[in-house]
């Protein structure tokens, strides 16, 4: 038991150590980024090295959502990383959607992946398999093509299949979440930025101290209903403009009323997210030596 101990505490030790150092490395800008992919693409090692770096904050964040998993957070950070290289080999700048928003699937997929391949402890029928590999595989052309993940329904109808039984498939595999966009055009956007002369000052306070990659980290605690309605009425979809409480009762076929219900619901549920507490302590305590994993 002592030497179990030995070991746990000179693993947290490293993690602390770890985050100390990737604390120090600055995010990048927009335009930063695109420079740097300009380079990768032809060939610039250092280049590749730098985007890696300032990326390396965000494979802990995800990393430390599959704490419990059956694997040390650590081994979960390494399998993350081999994920953000592999983003870093695809990413087509081109396309003009965020790097972060890019590798969070593919980060998430080495991860899940190797839980997957180191714990099979639940046997799955073959034809929930053969339908999880579809999934996999249609949510990776669609991440390739578009730079986010494909919601539900939206697999559902690549699939051309009934959405309860992609639901079903989603309940059992750890691969598939969604709505990973862009919020602007700063890396350092954030919700709060985006509710303007509404009556929400408590939440911004709340909210600013949220990056993109921590912001949808919390928007995954809405239902896809409430997360879609504030992308449309906050325009956080790249490209769309903030929507009315009237334009997006239409497209929903609720009431004003309603969507401002909604609205309120989800804003108030991002505002008390533990998830937010925990980022913003991890933001907090980053480069404190007593830094606590959440």
């Amino acid at each position: 038991m002592e030497d179990e101990e030995l070991d746990t505490h000179a693993s947290e030790d490293l993690v602390k150590m770890y985050l100390q150092e990737i604390g120090r490395v600055p995010l990048l800008t927009r335009e930063e980024e695109v420079k740097l992919a300009k380079a990768v693409a032809k060939g610039n090692e250092e280049a590749r090295k730098n985007l890696a770096l300032a990326n390396l904050r965000l494979v802990v964040s995800i990393a430390k959502r599959h704490k419990g998993s059956g694997l040390p957070l650590l081994d979960l950070i390494q399998e993350g990383n081999i994920g953000l290289m592999k983003a870093i080999e695809k990413f087509d700048y081109t396309k003009g959607y965020k790097f972060s928003t890019y590798a969070t699937w593919w980060i998430r997929q080495a991860i899940t992946r190797a839980i997957a391949d180191k714990a099979r402890t639940i046997r799955i029928p073959t034809h929930m398999l053969e339908l999880m590999r579809k999934i996999y595989k249609a949510e990776g052309e669609h991440v390739q093509k578009h730079g986010v993940s494909p919601t539900t329904e939206q697999l559902a109808k690549i699939l051309k299949m009934p959405l309860e039984e992609i639901e079903r498939a989603q309940k059992i595999t750890p691969y598939t979440r969604s709505f990973e966009e862009p919020v602007g055009d700063e890396e350092e956007s954030v919700l709060g930025d985006f509710i303007g002369s509404q009556d929400n000052s408590a939440l911004r306070e709340a909210l600013k101290q949220l990056s993109i990659e921590e912001l949808y980290m919390a928007l995954d605690d809405l239902t896809e209903r409430e997360r879609k309605i504030l992308e449309l009425r906050f325009g956080l979809r790249e490209g769309v403009q903030p929507m009315t409480l009237e334009r997006v009762g239409e497209l929903f076929n609720l009431s004003r009323e309603r969507i401002r219900q909604i609205e309120k619901e989800a804003l108030e549920k991002l505002a008390q997210s533990r998830l937010r507490r925990r980022l913003e302590q991890f933001d907090n305590l980053i480069q404190e030596e007593d830094i606590q994993l959440s």
